[in-house]
């Protein structure tokens, strides 16, 4: 339950080069089986947003990586957008991840107080976004875009096949302006590779998460798991 803060400082000590902090959610549409159990867990002990908040509040005297939020719509509407952006400024987020907002309703509605707060707000793309959308998506982009590598949910897979891979070759090959981090299925060494080949990173969630679950202190976890991806 207390273990927020010293995964961030475990992870950022070994060389990650950004922290996804997901906000656990009762209908994670998205996620796979992994995450969604995760995800029951710890609202079963209680953990809230704000009590997410409340555990991230002196988290800039000691950590000083990029951390995104990643979330779906109705607990950030249940606290209030204007307060949940109040709150991740203030406690240190950079950023979100919010699969169930669609990029037009975010600059509709949200993308004026978003900037003021100064949280970017990070699309996903998917194998099924046609070229066009993807040049729109990347021109209202001001973080990273997610790729997701596959149409499903999240979860381990041992490599991408080759209509993923040619997914990936396809968007690389547009030169677009924003940056791009594949997830979705990253789950070893080979998966990674895979993905930093045709992107400027990629994020593990599911693996991650079941490493956790492994034996052994938090620094044994922490660092046994990424010696497999590196």
């Amino acid at each position: 339950m207390n273990d927020t803060f010293r995964t961030i400082t475990e992870l950022e000590k070994r060389g990650v080069d950004m922290i996804e902090i997901g906000i656990p959610f009762s209908d994670p549409i998205a996620d796979g089986p992994v995450i969604q159990k995760s995800g029951t867990k710890a609202l079963l002990n209680g953990m809230t947003l704000n009590l997410l908040f409340e555990q991230l509040k002196e988290i800039r005297e000691y950590s000083q990586v990029p951390l995104i939020l990643m979330g779906y719509i109705n607990p950030i509407m249940r606290m209030g957008i204007e307060k949940f952006l109040e709150n991740a400024s203030r406690n240190g987020i950079d950023g979100v991840i919010i699969p169930d907002l669609p990029p037009e309703e975010f600059n509709e509605k949200y993308k004026d107080l978003f900037e003021q707060a100064g949280i970017i707000n990070n699309f996903l793309i998917t194998p099924q976004s046609p070229e066009e959308r993807l040049k729109q998506i990347d021109g209202w982009s001001k973080g990273f875009l997610y790729m997701v590598s596959s149409a499903s949910t999240t979860g381990s897979r041992e490599s991408f096949d080759e209509i993923q891979l040619e997914y990936f070759k396809r968007v690389d090959e547009m030169k677009l302006a924003t940056p791009r981090l594949i997830g979705f299925g990253i789950s070893n060494k080979t998966t990674f590779d895979q993905a930093c080949r045709f992107a400027n990173g990629a994020i593990i969630g599911s693996a991650f998460i079941d490493a956790l679950g492994a034996n052994g202190s938090l620094a044994q976890k922490v660092t046994g798991f990424l010696e497999t991806i590196r």
